[in-house]
Parts: structure tokens; sequence; C-alpha cells
């Protein structure tokens, strides 16, 4: 299996930080690159302001310019991508633009009903992504 790309969406939660340490390992054992994306979705609501979207944008390039630094002084070639949009539907298109060969993502793990209401980005991407997604677990505290 050569996998040589990485593809890292983050919504810059603790679960996203943690898959994108998880892949920096996997990218340096590898000698993968990975391309970090995030994907911006104010929904449909039309009384959101041009300056909020803006505003929004604004904020999700300055985290993930942060993030990708972090990543490049690792040593791990990075590429960054932002979209706008449902984020599992982006995740998955950008996936196959950047011929990702693994898609590398942290679930929030939300269970019961609130999972059955909002469901998981990670399941979407899952059942949808035309190659194969690591789902980076979130990390349970010892009993």
């Amino acid at each position: 299996m050569d996998l040589k790309n990485l593809l890292v969406p983050t919504d810059f939660s603790e679960d996203a930080d943690r898959a994108v340490d998880y892949a920096v390992g996997l990218a340096q054992e590898l000698k993968a690159s990975l391309t970090l994306m995030t994907a911006t979705y104010i929904g449909d609501t039309p009384e959101v302001s041009q300056s909020y979207i803006e505003k929004v944008r604004a904020e999700a390039q300055h985290r993930i310019e942060a993030v990708r630094q972090r990543v490049e002084d690792t040593g791990v070639a990075v590429k960054v991508v932002m979209v706008s949009g449902p984020p599992a539907q982006r995740i998955t298109e950008t996936a196959q633009k950047e011929a990702a060969d693994l898609i590398v993502m942290g679930t929030h793990g939300r269970t019961g009903l609130r999972h059955m209401l909002i469901g998981s980005v990670a399941e979407r991407v899952v059942r949808h992504a035309t190659c194969p997604v690591l789902v980076v677990p979130r990390q349970t505290e010892p009993h």
C-alpha cells in the first residue's frame, strides 16, 4: 500500500488536533505529505450578514495557518485547502480533488439521541469517501 498524500480535515477541536498529531506521525513514518483542510459552513440561513461570513472565514484562515505551521515545524510537507459548505461533503470532494490516499480525521464521539439527530461528519465521510478513512477516536479516561 502506497500512502503518499494524507487528507486531514480540521474543525480546530481537540479531537481534530489529536487527528492532526496522529497524521503527522503517520506521515513521518510513511514519508508522506499532508493536505490540511477546513470547511467553513454557516448553514442556509439568509439572515447571516456578509461581514459575519467574512469574519468566520478570516478566523478559520488564522487558525488553519497556525496548524499548518505546527505541522511544518515537524518537517512534514503540508498544503492547506479552505472550502465552504457542508463539512462531510466538502471533505469527500477534497479527497478526490487532491487525490488523497487516506483521510485521517477525529470524531466528537457523539452517542445516543444527539448522534441520531445531528449525525456524524466522520460517519458520513466513511460512508461516502472513495479512499480509506482512519478515524482517530477520542481518548478515554482510565477507570
